[in-house]
């Protein structure tokens, strides 16, 4: 039986699903397609990816397209499409835009590639993974936010800029929604094995939690015309490859929940074992009550997107 490599699918060809694209591909984790309606641009990007790879030594295809046939059979399908916050745009149409978007997507998706795992990236995170789960129909361990990995990962970067040491004896986690209302776990940070709460004051470890929870913000500012993409598709590739590699890697991710925390049929950001078939378990652990109140709060926060998009008739 000839090999097979993995195909991988990028909805959306700004500025994430194209680095998203490239890092997946140098990383050889299979043959890409980015899709994009607007299929000069997607072409285009691929084709420079493509070239790249004789420079990085990477193999495989990279194809750009605006044609959901050229996306049939994909193993994963990662959801980057849709509109970013802009000037003059409410919450309520930043909501409607983007629901709309993936509903759409998520129609070609489940009639293309039944049988994906599907990593949702659209804004807002929490409330387009609920909407991208209804319109799939997908059991929800093959439906999944990213947003957990990369609040970690700013977190993270944070302490080992504090510390002055490498990002790879640091562990951190960020639980609850995408967004401001997120929860840091000092309590559940190491370095090095040393827990935080030993090598910093309660002070700087405040300072830290809230400068990750303005990390995104702090970066659109800087900006001024879009928004983090570096980071988030490192965090995507992340998830991707524990899935298609079967990596068995507990990481921070948007799951449905079904009674999990307390919570039922809303995603949130808690810890999840990744491996072939996608989400494989969510991993509970024990909330003192202070992060009890402030996950709480973050579910609060989540569940009122989702009754937005009903009153919205989303």
């Amino acid at each position: 039986m000839p090999f097979r490599r993995k195909k991988i699918s990028i909805i959306g060809a700004g500025q994430v699903g194209a680095t998203c694209a490239l890092v997946a591909a140098s990383r050889d984790l299979g043959d890409v397609v980015l899709l994009d309606r607007a299929e000069g641009m997607a072409k285009g990007k691929a084709l420079d990816i493509l070239q790249a790879g004789a420079v990085q030594l990477f193999d495989g295809t990279v194809r750009g397209t605006a044609d959901y046939a050229d996306t049939a059979g994909s193993d994963m399908v990662v959801l980057t499409a849709g509109s970013p916050r802009r000037p003059g745009l409410t919450r309520d149409d930043l909501l409607a835009i983007n629901a709309d978007v993936v509903a759409s997507c998520c129609r070609e998706i489940k009639r293309t590639s039944p049988e994906a795992v599907v990593i949702v990236v659209t804004n807002p995170l929490d409330a387009m993974a609920f909407v991208a789960k209804r319109e799939l129909g997908f059991p929800r361990e093959r439906v999944l936010g990213m947003a957990g990995v990369l609040d970690s990962a700013r977190f993270h970067s944070f302490v080992a800029e504090e510390l002055s040491v490498s990002v790879r004896d640091v562990q951190a986690l960020v639980l609850g929604g995408h967004g401001d209302s997120m929860v840091p776990m000092p309590r559940h940070c190491f370095v090095g094995g040393v827990p935080l709460t030993q090598l910093l004051s309660l002070e700087r470890i405040t300072a830290l939690v809230e400068h990750a929870r303005r990390g995104g913000d702090e970066i659109v500012g800087l900006l001024e015309t879009g928004s983090a993409f570096y980071a988030p598709a490192a965090s995507i590739v992340q998830m991707v490859e524990a899935v298609l590699k079967n990596q068995r890697r507990i990481l921070p991710c948007a799951a449905y929940l079904e009674g999990e925390y307390g919570v039922s049929g809303l995603f949130v950001g808690v810890p999840c074992l990744l491996g072939g078939g996608g989400l494989e378990k969510v991993c509970e652990m024990e909330l003192d009550e202070t992060e009890r109140a402030a996950f709480e709060h973050s579910v609060g926060r989540v569940r009122a997107l989702v009754d937005d998009l009903a009153r919205l008739g989303l």
